[in-house]
């Protein structure tokens, strides 16, 4: 984390803009305006773009993944425009990560963070994120498990920090991971078991 010279009320503004921006369901949004039916009452419930994909829109999902990461990535680069501190760019991306995990407007259930933390990421260092985004993929395509690929990119983030030379982001990494292993632990559980879905697998039971 780098040294806090911001002052502490522009921080918990760009906080707070940054949570606000993060707490946006676009999953929900785009599933409503293309006539898909409610998706908190389609597969898990869960806002993100993985649930979406099983109304079997592929361009919905795409969607959601795309503005996802987005906001993740907004945060970051408007507190950096603006506040021109990485401090508060750290802070905003964060609380933006939250946002979605635990959106106000959804009685604080939201998604998974996937999708915006590899958006952030890419906005605090491209190659960082580029790094990640192709972990997840390798992942992903190896094990035909879109959560696997997740796990993946979170847990081998801190190496790409210290590859890229950006151990000052290596506290809020360690965070964001720890979040996004507590939010799949029940794709954990059912990776260990063998019954996690397959991608491109339709499935109408939780994820």
């Amino acid at each position: 984390m780098p040294e806090l010279l911001t002052a502490y009320d522009t921080l918990i503004l760009a906080a707070v803009c940054g949570y606000l921006l993060g707490s946006v369901p676009f999953g929900m949004v785009i599933t409503r305006l293309m006539g898909l039916g409610d998706l908190r009452a389609i597969g898990s419930g869960n806002i993100g773009a993985t649930n979406v994909l099983r109304t079997g829109n592929k361009r919905a999902a795409l969607a959601t993944l795309l503005l996802d990461g987005a906001k993740g990535a907004v945060a970051v680069l408007l507190a950096r425009l603006i506040v021109g501190a990485e401090d508060a760019a750290q802070v905003a991306g964060l609380a933006a990560f939250m946002g979605h995990l635990f959106p106000v407007w959804l009685g604080f259930r939201g998604g998974k963070g996937v999708a915006t933390f590899l958006g952030l990421m890419l906005a605090l260092d491209w190659r960082v994120g580029l790094a990640c985004c192709a972990t997840w993929a390798v992942g992903a395509v190896i094990s035909r498990i879109s959560s696997v690929g997740a796990l993946l990119a979170a847990a081998v983030c801190p190496v790409w920090l210290f590859t890229f030379d950006h151990g000052r982001m290596l506290l809020l990494v360690l965070v964001l991971t720890v979040l996004i292993y507590v939010r799949h632990s029940a794709n954990l559980l059912r990776i260990k078991a063998g019954t996690e879905p397959k991608i491109g697998r339709r499935k109408t039971g939780p994820s």
